[in-house]
């Protein structure tokens, strides 16, 4: 078993809900943590869209969603959904025949939006287009389109609107004998969320989506959402995240992962625990770093790798980690192996060294974990 796996004392007591489908991916219930994003290509683009999911999927996006605004929309989805290795959720807004199309189209989840959907009527055709086609729907409340009479009844969006708003679609559709939804609550502001969140998480058993929606450019954003979603799912709280950023949808999934990752509910790629460096490190720390990220971005296997300038905490680290370097003296350091000094190594050379010493673990781990899954062979 890898380094990287999860210590006891670090599990999460993640809420029960129920599991429903997206496509070919679980959503709630025991199911791992799903990760999203969308597209920002226009989708009438198919060739532009079905490149950002793919390299979405490359990334390890579980789900992609893709804006279907108009007819035109309808109808690139049906090839972008033929093309695409993850299951698409169609984001629909306003109209809701673009949700009947999408569900013509072959989309594998509707999400609709409670404050501008449309009246009960037209939710219900939308209903009765994914039960006939076989789509899940996620009910999108947000914060910065609440229906009128909420906002009226409240003054200002606040996490009661909210609650009411989702358990009014909730009944409306269940009173429809609908029961493959998954629901969400977002807002930018990270407390109107969070409370939104925890109220529909007491009212309900559906899985979750979380997401602080207009979260901001990569950095703002990445903190933002990282506060926001991390408290939630250390509660507990959370089935399918998205991480919104005004950024490329690649950095969407990497954030998310990291957030998971952390938290100990996913893993998925190499966890570099790294030093900020000072003036005792032996090697520059933070250019070595940025260059194994980008060398180490192939890598989808579960496990850990230290990079730590100097022996004050280096050793200790490496004692925890996969494979280790840690800088010495006279231009080289330490190599650590399954947490134990293995040898020394120049700094010049130490790069291409660990890369390799990475993808020799991480295939000895999936090797064994294609082992470990072969069943036995019957007694003779």
């Amino acid at each position: 078993m890898s380094l990287a796996s999860v210590r006891p004392w670090r599990a999460i007591d993640r809420r029960r809900s129920r599991r429903i489908m997206v496509g070919s991916v679980p959503v709630g219930g025991d199911a791992p943590i799903s990760v999203q994003t969308m597209t920002n290509t226009l989708t009438t683009d198919v060739a532009a869209t079905v490149a950002q999911v793919q390299a979405a999927a490359e990334a390890g996006a579980d789900i992609v969603r893709v804006s279907v605004p108009d007819q035109a929309s309808s109808r690139a989805l049906k090839e972008i959904v033929r093309e695409s290795p993850v299951p698409i959720v169609a984001d629909i807004h306003f109209h809701y025949k673009r949700g009947i199309e999408a569900a013509e189209a072959g989309a594998a989840c509707l999400r609709i939006n409670p404050g501008n959907i449309g009246d009960a009527s037209r939710v219900r055709e939308v209903t009765q287009a994914a039960k006939d086609h076989g789509c899940s729907i996620r009910i999108g409340v947000n914060a910065g389109s609440l229906e009128r009479h909420l906002l009226e009844k409240y003054g200002e969006p606040c996490p009661e609107a909210m609650v009411e708003s989702a358990q009014d679609h909730i009944r409306l559709l269940e009173d429809n004998d609908f029961h493959e939804f998954k629901i969400s609550a977002k807002a930018s502001d990270v407390f109107l969320a969070a409370a939104a969140y925890q109220g529909i998480a007491e009212i309900t058993d559906a899985p979750i989506h979380l997401g602080i929606t207009e979260a901001g450019g990569l950095t703002s954003g990445t903190i933002k959402s990282a506060i926001g979603l991390g408290n939630l799912l250390w509660a507990g709280i959370g089935d399918t995240i998205r991480v919104s950023l005004s950024a490329d949808p690649v950095e969407e999934i990497k954030v998310g992962y990291e957030i998971l990752k952390s938290l100990g509910l996913r893993h998925r790629g190499v966890n570099i625990i790294s030093c900020p460096s000072c003036a005792r490190q032996g090697f520059d720390v933070i250019r070595t770093v940025e260059v194994l990220e980008k060398r180490l971005e192939h890598i989808k296997t579960p496990m850990s790798l230290s990079i730590i300038g100097c022996v004050v905490n280096g050793p200790g680290e490496a004692l925890m980690t996969d494979v280790g370097f840690t800088g010495g003296g006279a231009g080289n350091g330490m190599v650590y192996l399954a947490g134990k000094q293995s040898h020394r190594m120049s700094n010049d050379q130490m790069v291409d060294h660990i890369v390799e010493q990475v993808e020799k673990k991480a295939a000895e781990i999936e090797a064994r974990s294609a082992a470990e899954a072969e069943p036995a062979e019957p007694a003779e």
